[in-house]
């Protein structure tokens, strides 16, 4: 009896719960699918072994985790490999056809991911294996360390004299290197990296024993630091014999990037589940930009300025703010945008969401590569310094104008990034599925919907409004020109002063940002294609009748980020096969495009 009331207990414990959660709009039961325990289980398995075969100190001054590169050394990229052909077996044999369509969703993106992670380890090793003739002594290194792991007792003297050794070959292959020519610049970075990883193995293996091990703090450390700081040689020697092979125009703006070619841009674009061509890509951003000019020059029309909407822009450039007012007017423009989403009742906001969101300001060297706004928990303001001259200030002041921002403070926090992040760390948190696609996309694709709502209530809020998605317009096309290598990083600027009206320092910037600042090369077409589907989507929900726009966008947050064509199989339960292939052309709705 006492069983039987102990379990009802709990079944009523975890209905009123349930009852509470779905009060708040969670809802505890649709927080998993069939494929969440593996995808747990994976990145799990996957965390032990990254930080078993770690190549960085696990504590280091005092601080919780290092912050040094970590490095796949061939002993972790062979168990990294084995653990991929476990899980991708285990796939193999998964019950598809009885799943739910979360299910189904979640198999097709985990089989994505592990399957491009194994391609991934594949290409390392490949590329591993045309610089090992520059690390004949790394086997040595590495033989130290697996012992250590389990704490074996060690013998200092011939650990020295191990060392020592060590030293001797590195000081022949420095040596041996500058007789040999230049390398391709892939190569010598992965040869240099690798050569860092060691220093990392060797910290592991020194601090272990340091201070502990009284023969081995009598004898080793002199030599460890000079096989150390031989080491460190090493690396830079390696580096600088990297030369950049390809051959490109003459560019004066000084900023580097990696172009990497129209077909590693289709490749990625699959991965993406994007089923257009790099071409069609830009077809769009011109056919967005069209719009943009049309709604341009009606708003420098009803500003007195008739077809010259570059003086109309000047004008409200000329609209900033003075210095220290920058955070009080984007706090007003938050206010506004608040009370908007709550009026028109677009998306659920928790209380919490709205008490947690802060203000910082940015420093002037991160403007150099961030001019504008950066967000999600905290608003990080770009407003001038001190330290700046007074072109610069000017610049930051005039891009930074509340026309301009008036659509960017609500993309970085609510309803854009902080809202976002707030509810994706609560909703199916097992899916690691980020894109930038869903996460810029979405954050853009509030600036769309604002639009069509009448947020912006001036011919200058619009002309503000429309900066931003030009913008954007204009990352497509010089993104792209520049990674299909028909544009250098100067052009890309010149287009965005030309184009967009940018003011110069901010578009040098933007493109420094675009290439240089370790964004992935899709990174910054994903903002107005990523809002495009999203915009789709919600004509086919939405417009249709089937959704208000509450519940479509507590919807996308409930799904947590995933590419958009999967978002859309979830949320119009369609059909998908175990080998799900991209197929929406949610442009133009599907036509094909014009060349």
């Amino acid at each position: 009896m006492f069983k039987i009331i102990k379990a009802f207990s709990a079944t009523l414990f975890f209905l009123l719960l349930n009852n509470l959660l779905v009060a708040q709009g969670i809802d505890m039961y649709a927080q998993a699918s069939e494929m969440t325990d593996i995808m747990v289980r994976y990145r799990e398995d996957r965390g032990s072994l990254v930080r078993f075969y770690s190549t960085t100190l696990p504590f280091s001054q005092g601080q919780q985790f290092s912050q040094g590169p970590q490095y796949n050394s061939p002993e972790r990229r062979k168990r990294l490999t084995e653990l991929i052909d476990n899980y991708q077996s285990q796939l193999k044999s998964a019950p598809f056809d009885k799943m739910n369509v979360n299910g189904k969703v979640d198999y097709v993106l985990f089989k994505r991911n592990i399957d491009d992670e194994r391609n991934q380890l594949e290409k390392e090793e490949e590329s591993y294996q045309a610089v090992k003739q520059y690390l004949g002594f790394s086997d040595r290194i590495y033989e130290m360390e697996k012992p250590r792991r389990r704490g074996a007792v060690v013998n200092g003297e011939k650990i020295a004299a191990e060392m020592n050794d060590i030293r001797k070959d590195i000081n022949k292959a420095i040596s041996a290197l500058a007789k040999d020519s230049a390398m391709e610049m892939s190569r010598a970075v992965l040869a240099s990296s690798s050569v860092r990883a060691l220093q990392g193995v060797l910290r592991n293996y020194f601090s272990f024993y340091n201070g502990y091990d009284p023969m081995f703090t009598w004898w080793v450390p002199k030599t460890y630091t000079v096989l150390d700081s031989t080491l460190g040689i090493y690396a830079t020697v390696l580096r600088n014999k990297g030369k950049d092979m390809t051959a490109r125009k003459p560019d004066a703006s000084g900023i580097k990037g990696n172009p990497i070619g129209r077909e590693k841009l289709i490749t990625q674009l699959k991965l993406e589940f994007i089923p257009y061509t790099p071409e069609d890509l830009v077809a769009i951003a011109n056919a967005e930009f069209a719009w943009c000019d049309a709604e341009l020059l009606k708003a420098s029309k009803e500003m007195g300025f008739g077809d010259n909407w570059k003086q109309a822009q000047e004008k409200v450039k000329n609209s900033y703010v003075p210095p220290g007012s920058q955070p009080e007017a984007m706090y007003k423009l938050y206010q506004e945008s608040i009370d908007f989403l709550k009026k028109n009742d677009l998306v659920s906001i928790p209380a919490l969401a709205e008490e947690t969101w802060r203000m910082n300001m940015m420093s002037a060297e991160r403007q150099l590569v961030s001019p504008f706004f950066l967000g999600g928990e905290a608003l990080i303001i770009s407003y001038p310094t001190n330290t700046m001259d007074y072109e610069e200030k000017m610049m930051s002041m005039r891009g930074n104008n509340p026309h301009f921002s008036r659509a960017t403070v609500h993309h970085e926090l609510i309803a854009g990034h902080h809202l976002q992040q707030f509810m994706t760390n609560r909703s199916k948190t097992y899916r690691d599925f980020s894109t930038a696609f869903w996460v810029e996309g979405y954050a853009l694709y509030w600036e769309m919907i604002l639009w069509d709502k009448k947020f912006p209530r001036s011919p200058e809020d619009r002309m503000g409004m429309l900066f931003w998605r030009m913008h954007r317009c204009a990352r497509i096309i010089f993104s792209l020109n520049y990674h299909l290598g028909r544009w250098t990083p100067q052009e890309c600027i010149d287009f965005l002063v030309d184009r967009v009206g940018h003011e110069r320092a901010n578009a040098e910037g933007e493109v420094r940002r675009s290439f240089e600042g370790g964004y992935g090369p899709l990174y910054q077409i994903a903002y107005m294609i990523g809002g495009l589907q999203l915009y789709n989507l919600k004509k086919e929900l939405v417009d249709s009748g089937k959704l208000t726009y509450k519940q479509y966008h507590d919807a996308i947050f409930r799904e947590n980020a995933m590419p958009i064509e999967l978002l859309r199989v979830i949320l119009t339960d369609q059909p998908i096969k175990r080998d799900f292939k991209t197929s929406w052309r949610f442009y133009n709705q599907g036509k094909e495009l014009t060349k």
